[in-house]
């Protein structure tokens, strides 16, 4: 089934609207009327990407994250690895040798 990005557009457009009021409206992570407004929310983004990809070969740059994975908490942990690089290579390098080669350029002036 194919569906007409521009009706996808606006369907999706609506879900905003719908969720932002819920969301204005909600006392809580536990608010059944924003869980609502999300799923119907996440349901016009999907059709609305999929839609502009079926007419136009172009995926919008945005992803949905489903909040009921605590597993998912997890991949934070990638970016943990770049702490475990040696800083001691750093020392390996010494700015008095950049120092010497500008003295020597002046010198050769």
């Amino acid at each position: 089934m194919n569906t007409d990005p521009r009706s996808a557009l606006a369907a999706l457009i609506a879900a905003l609207e719908r969720h932002y009021e819920a969301a204005a409206a909600s006392r809580g992570d536990d608010d059944p009327a924003l869980d609502a407004a999300t799923e119907q929310l996440t349901t016009a983004f999907d059709t609305y990407d999929d839609a502009l990809f079926d007419a136009y070969d172009i995926a919008t740059p945005l992803i949905v994250f489903d909040g009921d994975d605590d597993e998912d908490d997890d991949e934070d942990d990638d970016f943990d690895d770049l702490d475990d690089f040696d800083d001691e290579d750093d020392d390996d390098y010494d700015d008095e040798d950049d120092e010497d080669e500008f003295e020597d350029d002046d010198e050769d002036r």
